[in-house]
């Protein structure tokens, strides 16, 4: 007990000169300093005790957060710039986490409370010394693999790094599907980033033709001749006029055209056994970027491979029907009808397929659960995707015994989107099940597990 005591009293006297400037600059009074020196005393001796837990290093982390977020706001009103306290804060919060994940390596909350603070202060070097140890600890973690890959693709734009974190998490967790269709988000997201850049500097705007006449125009117009960048200056070399072919390479290359997208698709398949759900999540990702160029491509590679292994199951049948709607933009005047051509398909599936039904039923709904938040969608067409998810509930109830049933299949549905990383598809779908059967048992259990998460 008293090596702890000494250890918390070393650490307290280390902050004395930081109390001092305080208040020597009067940004805190005598007595909020002594209130500072108390509640870290507090902390420091439960820290040091045998029976801290992570939770007295998250909580001693958020009142230094709170203190140097009060203190910047103080000096900013005084006018103070410089001093021995400036960036104490965040030395001293730093020092906290470096302990509480060597004390306890085994929570990742608290390496992700970690990562986090080093990604707010904009520490990159210590960022990725913090992440290398996490993942040196916790290697079969797949969210930490993609949190790595996510903070290098967006914060550093480093598309190689990132893919670097993504092959080597599947090496460590090869049973992860998730981390599969992660790996294609991120590669769908570089795809979006660089027709977005394509489409800026328009690289991927039609050709204009030079000598097309205006019919409409006056036909005593005189036309003046088309004056070029050599015309202006006859030095200009031709090596410096853009260069088409390698623009056309360019946009060829497997980053654009969606090859690498596809090959994680095809591999992932070959993995797992052309697994249905992971087909299906692989689907409806890619359904989330139509603004990329290549995303049509790929889900029709998608709908092919299906036809192939599996051509009669409710995921190829649901696939199919969704390729109508996969590419057209929620917000464009297109969209009414490709919903209301969609929901027919479905309703006419049902009706054609009875040996799977209950499977079609499954997936429309896990299709439409994500329409049902889209609040920026007319009201007509909220009303029609909710009674549209009223009667696949509905169709699900006349599949099953009694409601007793439907409701523990929801709730199994409601289990298997939480293991997809779904919960907020789940929370919608055990509402809606709970508007429409009622509060029943399974339901209660499967929303209060939801809760606990």
């Amino acid at each position: 007990m008293a090596a702890s005591t000494d250890k918390a009293r070393f650490y307290l006297e280390q902050q004395v000169p930081e109390l001092l400037d305080y208040e020597r600059k009067n940004i805190f009074s005598k007595e909020e300093i002594t209130s500072i020196a108390a509640r870290r005393s507090d902390f420091e001796h439960t820290l040091s005790a045998r029976g801290s837990h992570p939770s007295d290093y998250a909580l001693y982390t958020t009142y230094e957060s709170n203190l140097a977020a009060l203190r910047a706001k103080r000096c900013k009103r005084l006018g103070i710039k410089k001093g021995a306290s400036q960036h104490a804060g965040s030395r001293r919060i730093f020092f906290i986490l470096e302990r509480g994940v060597k004390k306890f390596p085994g929570d990742l909350g608290l390496w992700m409370q970690y990562l986090d603070f080093c990604k707010q202060e904009k520490a990159h070097k210590k960022l990725e010394i913090v992440l290398t140890n996490c993942l040196r600890l916790h290697p079969t973690k797949a969210e930490m693999w993609v949190w790595g890959a996510r903070w290098k693709l967006e914060t550093e734009g480093d598309i190689k790094a990132a893919r670097s974190y993504m092959q080597r998490g599947l090496r460590f967790c090869q049973k992860e599907r998730w981390l599969w269709v992660e790996y294609a988000r991120l590669e769908m997201i570089y795809c979006a980033k660089i027709a977005g850049r394509r489409r800026i500097l328009g690289l991927d705007a039609p050709k204009k033709k030079d000598d097309v006449e205006e019919e409409d125009g006056d036909q005593e117009m005189i036309k003046l001749p088309t004056i070029t960048a050599e015309d202006v200056n006859p030095s200009l070399d031709k090596d410096d006029a853009v260069d088409e072919e390698a623009l056309q390479h360019l946009a060829n290359t497997p980053a654009l055209t969606g090859a690498i997208p596809m090959a994680i698709f095809d591999t992932a398949m070959a993995q797992f056994k052309s697994d249905e759900r992971l087909a299906e999540a692989f689907f409806d990702l890619f359904s989330e970027f139509d603004q990329v160029p290549c995303a049509q491509r790929i889900l029709q590679h998608i709908l092919e491979r299906l036809e192939e292994s599996i051509p009669q199951s409710a995921t190829t049948i649901l696939c199919g029907i969704k390729l109508l709607i996969a590419s057209i933009d929620r917000n464009s005047a297109e969209f009414p009808a490709a919903l209301g051509r969609t929901l027919a398909n479905i309703k006419a599936a049902l009706k054609q397929s009875p040996d799977i039904r209950q499977a079609l039923v499954e997936g429309a709904i896990r299709w439409i659960l994500p329409l049902t938040r889209e609040s920026d969608l007319d009201v007509g067409l909220q009303k029609v995707i909710s009674a549209s998810l009223r009667q696949y509930l509905k169709a699900l109830a006349e599949g099953s015994k009694d409601e007793n049933e439907a409701c523990t299949r929801i709730s199994k549905m409601a289990n298997a989107l939480k293991n997809d990383r779904r919960s907020t598809d789940a929370k919608s779908l055990l509402e809606a099940a709970e508007r429409q059967f009622g509060e029943k048992e399974s339901l209660v259990r499967a929303k209060a597990s939801m809760q606990k998460t």
